[in-house]
């Protein structure tokens, strides 16, 4: 039997060993990681792949969050899937720079509740997630992106639509529709929120819109506004683009929600009933994963289990759309990084981006620093943008050293065991970093979605900052 009273030497050899910096690993600054639990699986279509479900509570509004691997059905070729998500991730960053470049090219350094279920998804094709509200008393599922401005949904007639899971939105079937003209304030505003004015035509006084993202994909369509719902919530004359011409890897939703910091974001058209606060927490890739949405600022609805840390975020009346805020340094297994850049420079908080981005500097002390802890451990091959691998096949579980990010005002950003490694081989014999480097100095950092998981991220616009919590994630 053993003696469950420890020995003063142990207790010494313990305290000496947590004590100690420059280098040593401390033992609470590793965690483990069951390869079983996270390996990707052979998934079956589901008969309804969307979530439905919504609660009230206590003031707030909650939406189920899931990923959108929630409803891909069966993958054949996990290679070349997980090679198509990185490849369209790295168009979104290439995008999403030319953008803050455009705006400011020669300034890189300034710049009531309701909760929603939040799912994963790689069902539809991308690592984005989906919730699903109700528009003119249709249901319909969309991308949740901090990194857009309008809300669309694919509608009939549809000159060229993608597939979709959910029945197409038909406006003339909905009596409560109504057209945007050309002379609303609303048209005006399409400018800032999407980079693109609106277009009008001589025939019609009706307000287009068009949006091009970074992969290629576009939609096209006019303005119009209509009843939108989460849950019991009912906002009326919310204004979204009813897209009649559409292409891109969407995977099967019906559309995007919006949640940047314009005039036409869902947060800014219901600030009146939310007080332009909005958290998530997104859920693990896993097939039944789950999170939420919570649209409101009352934090007793919170199921965080650490403190909640706030940012403030970076004004900048060029980019204020974005969210942007100031990370300080980032620790690995404890150990701070040591490098020219590491300090106060901006991030930008996105929840379309999968896969962290650094500048070169940061992300070369980073994987210094991680190689150095994470020791004898047989390489695997690069995989796209992740260069940093290993063939972990033969080992049920292992070490890896805690990753923390800290941003201006004492903010703290703990990545979550499951949001380190990228598994590429359902084997586990390729499993890569899940982190990668930008490939100019200049460019601006992204906190990605993949490093965001399990925890409960706050937007806070009224009060200008963003907070970062614990959270194991869970609709119910």
């Amino acid at each position: 039997m053993v003696d469950p009273t420890p020995s003063v030497p142990f207790i010494l050899l313990s305290l000496l060993l947590l004590g100690l910096g420059n280098g040593v690993v401390c033992l609470e600054e590793k965690r483990v990681l069951s390869l079983q639990k996270v390996q990707p699986k052979l998934q079956s279509t589901d008969t309804s792949c969307f979530s439905q479900k919504s609660r009230r509570e206590m003031g707030a509004t909650i939406l189920e969050m899931k990923h959108r691997d929630h409803c891909s059905g069966v993958t054949r070729d996990w290679n070349e899937k997980l090679q198509k998500r990185l490849t369209m991730d790295a168009e979104r960053v290439k995008s999403l720079q030319s953008r803050i470049k455009r705006t400011v090219p020669s300034n890189t350094e300034d710049v009531s509740n309701a909760q929603i279920p939040v799912t994963s998804g790689i069902e539809l094709e991308t690592l984005n997630y989906i919730v699903t509200v109700e528009l003119g008393a249709r249901k319909m599922t969309v991308i949740v992106d901090t990194g857009s401005d309008l809300t669309w949904v694919q509608c009939q007639p549809c000159d060229s639509c993608y597939n979709q899971h959910d029945p197409v939105f038909k406006p003339s079937t909905s009596p409560s529709y109504q057209p945007i003209l050309c002379n609303a304030s609303a048209c005006q505003s399409l400018q800032f929120a999407t980079g693109n004015s609106g277009v009008c035509g001589s025939a019609a006084p009706i307000c287009n819109y068009a949006i091009n993202y970074g992969d290629g994909s576009f939609t096209r369509g006019e303005l119009g506004h209509e009843k939108l719902k989460f849950g019991t919530i009912l906002v009326k004359d919310f204004i979204f683009g009813c897209g009649r011409n559409n292409k891109g890897l969407f995977g099967g939703v019906s559309g995007l929600m919006g949640l940047g910091r314009s005039d036409l974001s869902l947060i800014s058209q219901t600030s009146g009933i939310f007080g332009g606060v909005f958290s998530y927490c997104l859920p693990s890739t896993e097939r039944k994963g789950s999170g939420s949405l919570i649209l409101g600022g009352n934090s007793s609805v919170y199921r965080n289990s650490s403190p909640i840390s706030y940012a403030k975020m970076i004004e900048n009346p060029q980019l204020y759309n974005f969210y942007f805020i100031n990370l300080t340094g980032i620790s690995i297994g404890g150990v701070a990084l040591q490098a020219p850049s590491v300090g106060p420079s901006r991030i930008l908080v996105d929840s379309g981006t999968v896969i962290t981005r650094l500048p070169p500097t940061i992300y070369k002390a980073l994987k210094a620093e991680f190689l150095k802890q994470f020791t004898g451990f047989p390489p695997a091959p690069a995989f796209s943008i992740l260069d940093t691998c290993f063939n972990l096949s033969a080992y049920q579980e292992v070490d890896i050293p805690t990753i923390k990010m800290h941003f201006e005002g004492n903010a703290e950003l703990t990545v979550d065991v499951t949001g380190v490694f990228y598994f590429v081989k359902s084997d586990a014999s390729q499993v890569c970093l899940a982190l990668a480097s930008l490939e100019y100095q200049d460019e601006v950092a992204i906190l990605g979605n993949y490093q965001q998981k399990n925890l409960r991220v706050i937007y806070d616009t009224k009060e200008t900052k963003v907070g970062f919590a614990l959270e194991t994630c869970s609709f119910e």
